[in-house]
C-alpha cells in the first residue's frame, strides 16, 4: 500500500507553536498625532550630514544641472515633463547614475509631497563655507553688496531671499552662527526655485566682531527701529560713497541681537504707513536687496 504524501508547502503549524495573541501596548507616553499636512515633506531645516536632499520643480532643477550636475545623485520625473528632462537624463547617463520616469503618486512619495513640479532631484548637500572678511575686501573692490542674516530661522524666508537675491543680481548672502538661524534645506530649495545655484552663501562665527572688521571695506547698516539712534531711511543712500552696503537683517519677532546691532554704524529703517507693525522679512529684504544689488 503506498505511503501518504507530504502536501507540498509550510508545514502545518502546532498550537503550541502559533503566534500569541498581540498583547496591547503597555502604558506610556501619548504618541503625537500624524501631521495632517500631508502636501508638506517630513524635513527639517539641518538634515544630519550625509542625506540627500530631495529638490523639487523644473527651474529649481535646471538650475542644478546649469550650474552643478555632479550634485545630482538621483533624478525622476513624470511623463509630462519626458521632454524637457531629455537632457537632464543625457548627463544622468552620462555619469552613470540612475534616473527614472514615474507616475504622480509614486513621484509624490520621492518628493514627500505633491508639490513637486513634476521633476525631483536628489542631491548631495552642498556645506556652507566660513565667511572671510579678507576676501570680502577684494569682493568691496568691485562695489558688490552683502546681504547679513542674524537669526532669521524660518526655511521659507531663507528660501524666498536666494530667491530674490538671484533675481536682482546680488551675488552673496551671509548668515550668522545664530542658533535659530535658518540653513540651506529642502524646504528652502523648495521656495528658492534655483536660487541657491546662483547664489554663494557664507555662514559667519561670531557676527558682532566679524561686523566691526567688515566696516573697513563697507558700510554696515543694521535693520531696526532708531530708537535714539539717527536712521537711514533711503536704502539707495547706503550705496553712495568708496564703501558698498552690508545690510543686516534679523527676525521678525525680536529684530537684531543687541550685540550684533551696536556693531553696525548705521540703522536703516524703511518707512511705511502704519497700518501694519512691520513687513515680513523676506518682504524686507527684497526692497533692500532692489535698491543695492548691481545685475550683472
Amino acid at each position: 500500500m503506498p505511503k501518504p504524501t507530504t502536501p507540498r508547502g509550510r508545514p502545518p503549524v502546532s498550537s503550541s507553536a502559533r503566534p500569541s495573541p498581540a498583547r496591547s501596548p503597555r502604558p506610556g507616553p501619548a504618541r503625537a498625532d500624524k501631521d495632517p499636512r500631508r502636501d508638506e515633506p517630513r524635513e527639517e531645516p539641518g538634515r544630519e550630514a550625509g542625506k540627500l536632499f530631495r529638490v523639487a520643480g523644473l527651474s529649481a532643477v535646471s538650475a542644478l544641472f546649469a550650474h552643478d550636475a555632479a550634485r545630482v545623485e538621483r533624478l525622476f520625473f513624470e511623463e509630462r515633463l519626458k521632454a524637457k528632462t531629455g537632457d537632464f537624463c543625457k548627463a544622468m547617463a552620462a555619469a552613470r547614475r540612475p534616473y527614472r520616469m514615474v507616475e504622480a503618486d509614486e513621484l509624490a512619495k520621492v518628493a514627500g509631497t505633491v508639490l513637486h513640479g513634476g521633476v525631483v532631484a536628489l542631491i548631495a548637500p552642498r556645506p556652507v563655507p566660513a565667511f572671510d572678511v579678507e576676501a570680502a575686501k577684494r569682493w568691496a573692490a568691485d562695489g558688490q553688496p552683502l546681504l547679513i542674516l542674524d537669526g532669521v530661522g524660518n526655511p521659507h524666508n531663507l528660501g524666498a531671499i536666494l530667491r530674490t537675491a538671484a533675481f536682482f543680481g546680488l551675488r552673496r548672502v551671509v548668515v550668522s552662527d545664530h542658533p535659530g538661524q535658518a540653513l540651506p534645506s529642502e524646504s528652502a530649495y523648495r521656495v528658492a526655485e534655483g536660487g541657491f545655484e546662483w547664489v554663494e552663501l557664507y555662514r559667519a562665527a561670531n557676527l558682532p566682531t566679524v561686523l566691526k572688521r567688515l566696516r573697513e571695506s563697507h558700510r554696515v547698516a543694521g535693520t531696526a527701529l532708531g530708537r535714539g539712534r539717527a536712521v537711514v531711511t533711503d536704502p539707495a543712500a547706503l550705496a553712495t560713497g568708496s564703501r558698498p552696503a552690508a545690510v543686516v537683517l534679523g527676525n521678525e519677532e525680536d529684530g537684531l541681537p543687541p550685540a550684533t546691532l551696536a556693531a553696525c554704524e548705521d540703522i536703516l529703517t524703511l518707512p511705511g504707513t502704519g497700518r501694519v507693525q512691520s513687513l515680513n522679512v523676506a518682504a524686507t529684504a527684497a526692497i533692500l536687496i532692489h535698491a543695492l544689488a548691481k545685475p550683472g
